[in-house]
């Protein structure tokens, strides 16, 4: 069978788009994914994402799924959905205001087109305690800020949020001092995530202007991370160590984070590319 696909990045995070209205499930198994995703025998990307048929919400017209290079399903991406979002666009679909709504595994989430072809992402409230997160580091009821975790023989202080997916922020004076590699799988597989963890490293260059390395869970090190980027913004002001509005930079680029103080929910504005379009056996 002949699959068309298109292939997007945002800021370098790069995805294997299909267009599976036709159906209600993903036309690929994690198996088939995992083997798109390969760089050297693949197409390669950091994880393939499903445009599904309208679910059954009336208000919720279209649903996202994403598979990781490793085969796991993540709640959700948020380089990914603007991915979607243009992916969308460039199918014709209408907008409705300007907007799309899709429905994720971290609920409904509503990317705008902008002017200047940026796509700003309404990505929802983050959760901030334990049990929410989840982890099972201070009180299940309580935030986790700044809370000492020994990792790889040395002891870190984390702070945790959810995006509809788990993220453990660590700030340190350098971030390109980080052996992502060997440290960001330990994050990721410690014992006190028990559905694992993504992992941002986090300089603070000024209250409004952040330096991030992500290491991504169920992908690894990765060129951006959307949700990371939320989350890292969130923890900075937890933290007290950057505002509310506040740009985020990732190897890949910059992302432009916004936590609303009056409606609490955070909106992501970055770019969605198209790199190229292909069919495969």
């Amino acid at each position: 069978m002949a699959i068309a696909f298109r292939k997007y990045h945002g800021l370098g995070n790069d995805f294997i788009l299909i267009d599976n209205r036709h159906s209600a499930e993903p036309i690929l198994s994690s198996e088939q994914a995992v083997k798109w995703c390969d760089r050297n025998f693949g197409i390669g990307a950091d994880g393939v994402i499903f445009l599904l048929s309208e679910s059954d919400h009336a208000d919720q017209k279209f649903r996202m799924r994403i598979f990781n290079s490793d085969g796991s399903e993540p709640e959700m991406c948020g380089n990914g959905i603007r991915c979607l979002a243009k992916f969308m666009q460039d199918l014709g679909i209408e907008t409705v205001a300007g907007k799309y709504s899709i429905q994720t595994g971290a609920g409904l989430i509503v990317p705008q087109m902008d002017a200047d072809g940026q796509v700003t992402v309404d990505m929802g409230k983050p959760f901030l305690t334990a049990a929410e997160i989840p982890t099972t580091l201070g009180d299940r009821d309580r935030q986790v800020v700044n809370l000492p975790l020994e990792v790889g023989g040395k002891t870190w202080h984390v702070t945790t949020v959810s995006m509809g997916n788990p993220h453990c922020m660590v700030f340190v004076d350098d971030v390109d001092s980080i052996a992502l590699a060997e440290i960001g799988v330990l994050f990721e597989h410690h014992l006190v995530f028990p559905k694992r963890t993504n992992t941002e490293f986090v300089e603070i260059v000024n209250r409004d202007y952040v330096k991030m390395r992500v290491w991504e869970r169920g992908a690894g090190a990765t060129l951006a991370c959307g949700t990371g980027a939320c989350a890292t913004v969130v923890a900075g002001v937890l933290n007290d160590l950057c505002d509310r509005i506040c740009t985020v930079n990732l190897p890949g680029g910059d992302l432009k984070i916004n936590w609303l103080a009056e409606s609490d929910r955070i909106l992501m504005t970055g770019p969605a590319t198209l790199v190229f379009n292909g069919v495969i056996e």
